[in-house]
């Protein structure tokens, strides 16, 4: 988890800068927390095979300081090392994540905020049912905002 989050491939469009070992650490026990606060969470992604470590996917619930603010929905996320990108593998976790969120969450939608230029992370959003809601602003950049409403 340690050199995903400092690998500028994986970081170019959520951090803008690779993150200190310090970091990924309060990254993983704010993972761990969500579990105990708020029944939801990441998951680590592994490797089917061999148990390596791929990434993260999940849902939190950030509180972040967005405008216009994202309400009180579960915001999905994923994060993959650079040798699984781009091989499927982020839109297979992805909806499993969401599979589990259609039985598990109360609310109707979910949200995911993206920088606008990262094109790989808009086509997983939009193959795993997420739609373009709005732009906003996170932390004084261009944020956009997509949306998911669960199945009927």
């Amino acid at each position: 988890m340690t050199a995903m989050w400092a690998e500028e491939a994986v970081v170019r469009f959520i951090l803008g800068r690779p993150s200190a070992p310090s970091e990924t650490w309060s990254r993983l026990l704010r993972y761990i927390g969500h579990w105990q606060a708020v029944g939801f969470g990441y998951w680590a992604v592994e490797d089917r095979q061999t148990g390596e470590y791929l990434g993260d996917t999940g849902f939190a619930d950030y509180q972040r300081e967005i405008t216009p603010p994202l309400g009180n929905v579960p915001e999905a996320g994923w994060a993959l090392v650079s040798t699984a990108q781009g091989k499927g593998l982020a839109t297979e976790v992805v909806k499993a994540a969401h599979d589990w969120a259609d039985a598990n969450f109360l609310t109707e939608r979910t949200v995911a905020i993206f920088d606008p230029s990262h094109e790989g992370s808009v086509r997983v959003a939009e193959k795993c049912g997420y739609v373009r809601s709005h732009d906003a602003s996170f932390m004084d950049k261009p944020t956009l905002v997509m949306q998911r409403f669960r199945p009927a």
